[in-house]
């Protein structure tokens, strides 16, 4: 018989779930995007005004990186406190720091008015960035996979995940609307610090309904049955595994970090290579403008937003690895027709090769966030889904743009960036052909399975009894 806390929520309460989970990350990825465009697009000569443009494109996207390069350690400082109080409370803290960040940003001097003090200002404010979504990711897939039921975990646990797109149009659109209604020289001067600004007013708003949402159920009974366990023990590896839910993932789960990070590399890679660096290849190297760039991420992004849940739902039906699967080789494979139709400089040939591009790496984000959190016992989904993930992506999202753009400078062709994001695809596809499926799992019996077999890896198909 399933446990109590396997039982699905009840329907009204899930939407809304549902709801504060993808608002929250919409904006934490507003914001994050918001920088990865303007890095592209202004960065290079606000604060580093002395360098060759692509060089200064190179320093601006190193700034980018840099974002990255946090999201470890938010993951696990978030991931640790996740699993020992909560996850809406890291939630809400990791709004406020990624909207303070940003807002900051709009306030920011360039290097005209203070010099190198800018870039180090800049710098230090994409580093709470990076730590605040770091954190975010985790909490927000977990809080709607928790609440739900194994039948259509796959589809509702991907909403969130329209949240990466949901920013990317927010944040493009803004952007759009500003290159199109200010000169150059306005938008260089004052309009690219409008997006930062708007940053506040989406927190309130983040804020106000991540407030207003019931901590995990799954993850509640996990914290009493924990205590009990604690109760009943005289002290020793497991008092202290409770404590450390980094330990407990080590001890069992660290097949499990590999095989995410594995399969985190090409759905990582072709993204900011099709959203980010495309910006750079696509007004550089094939003459368009920045405007009609982002019109076609913009298009894009829409779509993408649309087929994420559809390709979540698909994963309820035939599983996570073959959809996953799909999108790792799908996405390797349109790499060079990608080029090839953006070398062309027509906007409907943009537009489809972002779109085709955007709705392949769709079907390997779809399924992550159940796929991530069905790996992972409930006392350590949070550090274990987030460690996986955010190491993963300083390997992966934080140096695509740079090596992209270094590829470039140095060859003068995109084959060698086509050839780049099909290696990422190999790793992907060999990382999650050695996974096991992991649909129907109950994320409630989790915690009982761990403590029966400690070695056993978490990848079972396991369906609810």
């Amino acid at each position: 018989m399933a446990s109590a806390a396997s039982a699905p929520p009840k329907p009204a309460n899930l939407p809304r779930i549902v709801a504060a989970s993808l608002i929250g990350t919409t904006i934490e990825w507003y914001d994050f995007f918001l920088y990865g465009s303007a890095a592209a697009l202004v960065f290079n000569k606000l604060f580093f005004p002395d360098s060759d443009p692509l060089v200064g494109t190179l320093l601006s996207f190193l700034t980018y990186a840099v974002g990255f390069a946090a999201r470890p350690l938010g993951a696990l400082v978030f991931g640790h406190y996740g699993d020992r109080i909560g996850r809406k409370k890291l939630l809400v803290l990791s709004l406020l720091m990624m909207g303070g960040a940003t807002f900051a940003i709009g306030l920011l001097p360039t290097h005209a008015t203070v010099g190198s003090a800018a870039p180090v200002l800049l710098t230090t404010l994409r580093l709470v960035q990076g730590f605040a979504l770091g954190g975010e990711w985790g909490g927000a897939v977990l809080l709607v996979s928790e609440h739900g039921d194994a039948r259509r975990r796959g589809f509702w646990a991907s909403w969130p995940q329209t949240g990466a797109p949901a920013g990317q149009l927010l944040a493009t659109g803004v952007l759009s609307l500003l290159t199109a209604v200010l000169s150059d020289q306005a938008f260089g001067s004052w309009g690219w610090r409008i997006p930062f600004l708007l940053s506040g007013v989406l927190v309130i708003v983040g804020l106000w309904i991540r407030l207003s949402v019931d901590e995990s159920p799954v993850f509640r009974q996990a914290l009493e049955r924990a205590e009990a366990r604690k109760a009943a023990a005289a002290a020793g590896a497991d008092a202290e595994s409770e404590k450390l839910p980094l330990v407990g993932v080590l001890r069992h789960h660290w097949r499990d970090v590999l095989i995410a990070m594995g399969a985190r590399m090409a759905e990582n890679i072709s993204y900011y290579v099709i959203t980010a660096f495309i910006l750079v290849y696509a007004t550089t190297s094939a003459g368009v403008s920045k405007q009609t760039a982002l019109n076609a991420v913009l298009i894009a992004s829409a779509v993408h937003f649309a087929v994420i849940p559809a390709w979540g739902a698909l994963s309820d039906r035939i599983g996570r690895r073959p959809v996953y699967l799909l999108g790792a080789a799908g996405v390797g494979l349109w790499m060079f027709p990608f080029f090839s139709l953006i070398d062309t400089g027509g906007f409907g040939n943009l537009v489809i090769a972002v779109t085709v591009g955007l709705v392949l790496h769709g079907a390997m984000y779809a399924p992550q966030a159940a796929f991530f959190s069905e790996m992972f016992a409930t006392r350590m989904r949070y550090s274990g889904a987030s460690i996986g993930a955010q190491f993963a992506s300083v390997a992966a999202g934080a140096p695509a743009p740079l090596i992209a753009t270094a590829l470039l400078s140095d060859y003068g062709s995109s084959t060698p960036i086509a050839l780049y994001v099909v290696a990422a695809s190999v790793l992907t596809l060999i990382a999650v052909g050695v996974a096991k499926e992991t649909r129907h799992r109950d994320l409630a019996a989790a915690e009982a399975d761990e403590s029966a077999e400690p070695t056993t890896p978490r990848t079972a198909d396991a369906r609810p009894a």
